[in-house]
């Protein structure tokens, strides 16, 4: 078993439907009303939540959105480059790492609302990270799109999200 699926099987890890494999590891008691979460949500959210979140190169985290910010964790591996297209069509990319020397950040906001999609670029490698949702992650606020839906909307990143999206 390689050091991937020992990870894998240690922390319990399943598919997560944008790619990559994952397990929720925190979900706050505490809950926020609908009344006071206001639009766009539906029900009530816990306060927070968290996940492991690991990535391998033979695979990507598909565009998406949702409507919490969502940090994200670097904890090991290779470099997770995180890529953002912001409701107005601005798009950057922040490098998810150790090495803080080449610009790599341990840890990167994701404000809630923007579309965004992850990579391992080296080959054969993989990163482990953790991803903490407030108000808490609910399937209801998570939306990917098919490829076709984000090229009509950003037509200017094409090359991006054709990459990292799915029919």
């Amino acid at each position: 078993m390689n050091a991937m699926e020992t990870i894998i099987q240690q922390l319990d890890l399943s598919p997560h439907p944008e790619g990559g494999y994952f397990k929720e590891t925190y979900r706050s008691k505490g809950t926020i009303s609908e009344a006071e979460l206001g639009s766009p949500y539906e029900g009530k959210r816990n306060f927070a939540t968290s996940i492991y979140f690991l990535l391998h190169s033979g695979t990507f985290s598909a565009f998406h959105k949702i409507h919490q910010d969502e940090q994200w964790h670097f904890y090991k591996g290779a470099v997770i480059k995180l890529h953002i297209i912001a409701p107005n069509g601005d798009y950057w990319y922040k490098d998810i790492g150790n090495d803080l020397s080449l610009g790599e950040v341990p840890q990167y906001m994701v404000p809630g609302g923007h579309w965004f999609a992850a990579e391992v670029l080296a080959k054969d490698s993989f990163a482990l990270a953790g991803c903490t949702v407030a108000p808490g992650f609910d399937f209801k606020d998570f939306h990917m799109p098919k490829r076709t839906e984000l090229t009509t909307l950003f037509p200017q990143h094409s090359n991006v999200i054709e990459r990292l999206s799915r029919d």
